[in-house]
């Protein structure tokens, strides 16, 4: 406390990260990351504590409460580091390159991130989690501090070269020489997919054991693999298997909210059933377009009725009135992890009286449930909502029928919904950042097509819009944006993902400025983020801020890896212009990770995808009309996935090559073409029909 009485601020009160603001009141003297913390180290001759978290993190918020908050260790923070607090989100280029050293010091990685430094921000010490004594195997808090303390006064010398040993093992490392040539056969990407297979969970779906990710890039993949084999008459050794039932387990586990809509981070179980609770907007954006894509490929109800509920979740909880999307919901609510989403039966029994039995059968909730909080192992009995029952045994059971039950369950949910509406939701984190809108742009905009649904039109062409007022000053994006004030230079992701949702939302307009302006993007990311001398892509732009060394990402987390989008980015819009340059990007960045690919599938989603592009037959659909003209070869169009075609709509007139000497012929026409070979242009949806159930690899007229 102050003289006044006033509680003192640290400097994190100037920022606008969430994830920063929580931290303003801490007695500890954070910085945020930047030049003023450096330079405090170097005068004050001390170390740096790098705290890295994000603000639905859970044991970020206990690492805070244990220690943080403590007067008595955030003296000795103050005392003997300058401590600086970075938002993961807010700078993923500086997370990405810190979590490489704490991987490589401790086998492993996660938040919150823990990196001692040297003023140079060279590291000599990494972790994550500490308590605030020692327990469950790990040392407290308090003993870290005091023995980095004591050998950086100490056994300085030692220190330093351990970190530049350390340092110098991280830039050698990303100084990446390629594996191949970047060139990949057919052979190699079947020989993935048994990869995959291999790693299929043949009782729950999914890849691997638990904790169970969405990793909706690899589903992706698979989606277009099997659409690929399908138009060459090869039969799928199962793709399309892997991808429907995983999304159908998750979309009746309970990392989906059955009662909200949208999906948790992950699941904790093999089975899907309990989520760690935070939902991210990257996670829901992503699995939008999926499903979106599932359904166009089997006309599953469920694939569409996940599609709506998450967008309703999405615009509900998640959307900036000027149409930007937010980043996150917490995972803990009044500090409990969960509260917000879990239900007990006599909490069930209280909202649904006489209809309880029937939603407590549906829902698998019973009296012992199955969620349990070591934390708070006083509350029992708590049920996460899982939807797996067997719809003819409840059918016999309640004597419904399969529409009747089905509108019952529809009014429960919403009674359910009513009051939890009521509850104390989790925390908002309301930054906007370009990256996840990019995600999400694309999901719109994909959802739109697919569904015929003006509504989702409406909100990608909002979304749009905001992010090009707000986040762009007609030369560079930036990456985060919160309460009217955008900051921090672009990164990779931020053109990658953008670029891809503005292709997308032109396929569904057919309005050449959203392609005009990703355009712009894919020229920034060649002149800006291009290695030339060793291929691929940076994170960050050459003429930005330099980190400890120059990062590039390959490997999926749980968004795409930025070199897979940009690689992606590069071959559509290289398409679209005729820019042979850009659409060659593919083979530099695969030849970087070419002997890894097998060895890593599931990490190499949006790779793959890539790759897949560059295999796939070179087919081109120009519809040329006006807008009105053009929708019923549109809304044709959108029934078919055939995720490699080159789809362009647009009037007569249109600056793109492939509308040159192309006409509407007095209305709409539409001309499929194939390895430059067209077909006669069609002005009737059955023809066109006809022409890309051929191309499908369907027998036309099915």
């Amino acid at each position: 406390m102050t003289e006044t009485g006033q509680h003192h601020r640290n400097r994190l009160a100037n920022e606008t990260s969430p994830y920063l603001l929580q931290h303003a009141d801490n007695p500890v003297d954070w910085y945020p990351w930047g030049d003023e913390a450096f330079d405090k180290a170097r005068a004050e001759d001390k170390p740096i504590l790098l705290s890295v978290g994000y603000s639905s993190c859970h044991w970020c918020h206990v690492m805070a409460h244990e220690s943080f908050e403590n007067p008595e260790i955030a003296g000795v923070m103050n005392r003997d580091f300058v401590n600086i607090k970075v938002d993961r989100e807010e700078r993923p280029d500086v997370d990405a390159v810190y979590m490489t050293v704490v991987q490589g010091m401790t086998g492993s990685g996660g938040w919150p991130m823990t990196v001692f430094l040297t003023p140079d921000g060279e590291p000599f010490y990494a972790g994550t989690y500490y308590p605030p004594e020692d327990m469950h195997g790990r040392p407290g808090f308090p003993r870290v501090l005091e023995a980095l303390h004591n050998a950086w006064t100490n056994e300085r010398q030692k220190v330093l070269e351990s970190a530049n040993q350390i340092t110098t093992q991280l830039r050698d490392g990303a100084r990446r020489a390629a594996s191949g040539d970047g060139m990949v056969e057919s052979s190699t990407v079947d020989a993935a997919v048994n990869r995959y297979r291999e790693a299929y969970d043949p009782e729950w779906a999914g890849f691997g054991s638990a904790p169970k990710f969405p990793a909706p890039s690899n589903l992706d993949f698979l989606l277009g693999y099997h659409a690929r084999l399908m138009a060459e008459g090869r039969p799928d050794p199962g793709a399309l298997y892997l991808v429907t039932e995983t999304l159908r387990q998750m979309a009746s586990g309970g990392i989906y909210d059955h009662v909200g809509g949208g999906f948790a981070r992950y699941s904790v179980d093999q089975a899907w059933v309990v989520p760690h609770f935070e939902k991210m907007l990257y996670d829901n954006a992503q699995l939008v377009r999926t499903y979106s894509v599932a359904w166009q490929l089997t006309g599953d109800p469920l694939y569409e009725r996940v599609v709506r509920e998450t967008i309703t979740y999405l615009e509900r909880e998640m959307l900036h009135p000027s149409g930007g999307f937010y980043s996150a919901q917490d995972a803990d609510t009044e500090g409990i992890e969960g509260k917000f989403y879990v239900w007990t039966t006599d909490q069930v029994d209280e909202v649904l009286g006489d209809d309880a039995p029937l939603f407590k059968r549906c829902f698998d909730v019973t009296p012992q449930g199955n969620f349990h909080d070591p934390h708070h192992p006083e509350l029992t009995g708590r049920t996460v909502l899982t939807r797996r029952y067997d719809e003819t045994e409840i059918q016999r059971e309640f004597g419904l029928s399969g529409d009747e039950l089905e509108a019952r369950l529809d009014n429960l949910l919403r009674r359910m919904f009513a009051v939890r509406k009521d509850r104390v939701p989790p925390g908002l984190d309301d930054k906007v950042l370009t990256s996840w809108n990019g995600l999400m742009l694309t999901g719109l905009c994909t959802a739109a097509r697919v569904f015929g649904d003006a509504h989702y039109r409406e909100l990608a062409e909002k979304n749009a819009a905001f992010v090009k007022e707000a986040m762009w000053d007609g030369s560079r994006l930036l990456h985060t944006w919160k309460d009217g004030d955008a900051r921090i230079d672009g990164m990779l992701e931020d053109y990658a993902y953008y670029g891809l949702g503005l292709v997308e939302l032109y396929r569904l307009t057919g309005d050449i400025a959203h392609l005009e302006w990703a355009n712009k993007l894919i020229e920034v990311i060649m002149r800006d983020f291009q290695d030339t001398e060793n291929g691929a892509f940076f994170e960050t732009s050459r003429s930005g801020e330099q980190l400890l060394f120059d990062q590039k990402s390959y490997f999926d987390a749980a968004t795409p890896s930025s070199n897979g989008a940009a690689a992606q980015l590069g071959w559509w819009l290289g398409r679209y212009y005729h820019q042979p340059e850009w659409e060659r990007v593919v083979a530099p960045v695969v030849a970087q990770v070419q002997q890894h690919l097998l060895s890593a599938v599931t990490g190499f989603g949006a790779l793959w995808q890539a790759i897949e592009l560059t295999l796939a037959p070179r087919h081109e659909l120009v519809i040329v009309g006006e807008a009105t003209a053009r929708q019923p070869l549109e809304s044709e169009a959108a029934r078919h996935f055939l995720p490699w075609v080159l789809l362009a709509p647009g009037a007569e007139g249109t600056p793109l090559p492939h509308f040159e000497g192309r006409d509407a012929a007095g209305s709409a026409r539409a001309y499929f073409c194939e390895n430059m070979a067209c077909k006669l242009p069609v002005a009737e949806p059955f023809e066109l029909r006809h022409q890309l159930q051929a191309a499908a690899g369907v027998t036309p007229g099915d």
